[in-house]
């Protein structure tokens, strides 16, 4: 045998082995629930406020952070195996030329927050994670973008994305509040804030007989209100009784249950400390309960359907 022909044999051996890692990666991620597909880079975009772009050159990049693809999204998975057969030529020529210790160029990427998507360049990570690569150098080209993209995000978390995005872009509380991070397990979240800081500029405004400037509301709602609600869930642990959720989640659902506590109190405002407590206590372990009905049923349904012996 040739060396060509032992290199096309080792290429096309290790592609088929790419191709049945993707089946079983995809089996995986179904069962527990993780990521399988690659972002389309046009959707991220189109979903966030971007405020500009900049080249930072070429740098080294970890693997595991490219996540989507502005072309390719749909022919390899969230791992970079392939997903089709149709890419198996070009892959395989990369790969022999990785085999081969033939220097490839850098790839190309957009960079969007701590993730990245590929512009040029996917079958060469594809190769380059199969030979246990852990980065890769490449052409980074920044969007600028106001809230947290990490490489967990997922399709279904691009709405909230969105919605984060809008809310920074009305509220300016990333410009006045660098430090903050407000994120919801589930939609509607943000458009509550907006209505507690419309309320507290309204107060403001009847307490100090002055018009109350947006920002002005803002910092105050955050500073005076949402922070410290924050303080007292994490002071008392709260959230640790609540798994799958955030600490945006419980401020919306305490301030509802003090506001609830204040009018059965005929007035009286429980603040934020005992609010917390009482909702911990009344809802915690309820929602425990839940969780575990809810997992127990699922057993019941597995085993009625003949999935355990």
């Amino acid at each position: 045998m040739s060396d060509r022909q032992f290199m096309d044999a080792a290429a096309r051996t290790q592609f088929e082995d790419a191709r049945r890692r993707e089946w079983i990666a995809a089996l995986t991620d179904a069962l527990y629930h993780a990521p399988h597909d690659l972002l389309a880079f046009e959707e991220v975009r189109q979903r966030l406020q971007i405020h500009g772009q900049r080249s930072l050159g070429l740098q080294t990049i970890p693997l595991d952070n490219i996540i989507g693809s502005e072309g390719r999204y749909g022919d390899f998975d969230r791992h970079f195996l392939p997903k089709t057969d149709h890419t198996r030529d070009r892959w395989m020529n990369v790969n022999k030329a990785a085999l081969q210790y033939i220097d490839l160029p850098p790839i190309d990427v957009y960079k969007i927050g701590d993730i990245y998507f590929v512009r040029d360049g996917n079958h060469r990570i594809s190769v380059a994670r199969r030979l246990g690569q852990r980065d890769i150098d490449a052409n980074v080209t920044e969007l600028l973008v106001d809230v947290p993209m990490t490489r967990d995000l997922t399709v279904d978390a691009l709405p909230l994305k969105e919605e984060y995005s809008d809310f920074l872009e009305w509220t300016q509380l990333h410009i006045v509040r660098p430090e903050q991070r407000i994120e919801f397990s589930e939609s509607g979240g943000y458009l509550e804030l907006i209505r507690h800081i419309n309320g507290r500029r309204y107060f403001m405004g009847l307490e100090q007989q002055r018009p109350i400037e947006s920002t002005e509301a803002v910092v105050d709602w955050y500073d005076n209100i949402y922070m410290p609600t924050i303080a007292v869930i994490r002071s008392q642990n709260i959230l640790q009784h609540f798994p799958g959720r955030t600490e945006a989640d419980l401020y919306r659902w305490i301030m509802e249950h003090r506001w609830y506590m204040l009018e059965k109190s005929g007035g009286q405002d429980p603040g934020p400390a005992l609010a917390a407590s009482d909702f911990a206590q009344s809802y915690a372990t309820q929602r425990w309960y839940h969780g575990l009905a809810q997992r127990v049923s699922s057993l019941l349904t597995f085993r009625a359907d003949g999935g355990l012996d």
